[in-house]
């Protein structure tokens, strides 16, 4: 019987050990590494050899998309499994772009994970159907990289002096970049549209 090994990328202890121990009970799964930081992703799975790797969006170091699309230039033979609590259809489409092979919300049965694992073994991809529809409907994200990028900077409070620097670009960029993301948000605010871009999946 062939073993599928797993990388489980999380940074939440108690929901990463829950999940081996829920893989661990199908006997054709092995979770062989487990790592809490994107950034750790890459190394652990070159040097646990893993079928799949099952990662968080969310973590420390480097998200879960960026570290996708690492493995997928790197080792583009190993699978990519997106798990996460945020089931918003600019995720799922940032996903399908850096290369992940499947998208589920962690409130999935587990057995539609364990599922998952072995299809995008055989080269199938699996996305969650609800999250499949509401990203069909709300459309690609409007924003360029640019613009994320300052919305990005500007979601702890940063004033247009400090986002300037950060990105090393003069304030009245920085202005005309926030306008437009403002603007294609349909907010009122940098504060209101860096909500709306994070609820949607685009930041």
């Amino acid at each position: 019987m062939l073993v599928i090994r797993v990388l489980l990328a999380e940074d939440q202890s108690m929901v990463r050990e829950a999940l081996a121990a829920l893989l661990g009970l199908e006997a054709d799964i092995e979770v062989v590494a487990q790592v809490a930081r994107g950034d750790e992703v890459l190394d652990a799975a070159r040097a646990s050899a893993v079928d799949v790797a099952l990662m968080d969006i969310e973590m420390p170091g480097m998200s879960g998309l960026d570290a996708a699309a690492v493995l997928q230039r790197e080792l583009p033979a190993l699978k990519v499994v997106i798990l996460t609590t945020f089931g918003r259809p600019g995720y799922l489409r940032r996903a399908m772009e850096s290369g992940a092979d499947a998208f589920l919300v962690k409130d999935a049965p587990a057995a539609r994970l364990a599922d998952a694992v072995r299809r995008v073994l055989r080269g199938e991809r699996v996305i969650d159907p609800t999250l499949a529809a509401a990203a069909l409907a709300d459309g690609a994200s409007p924003l360029t990289d640019r613009e994320r990028d300052v919305l990005r900077a500007a979601a702890d409070g940063s004033t247009n002096a400090e986002i300037a620097a950060a990105l090393h670009l003069s304030q009245g960029t920085v202005r005309n970049y926030l306008s437009t993301a403002i603007q294609k948000t349909a907010s009122r605010n940098r504060a209101e549209a860096v909500r709306v871009a994070r609820e949607k999946g685009w930041l």
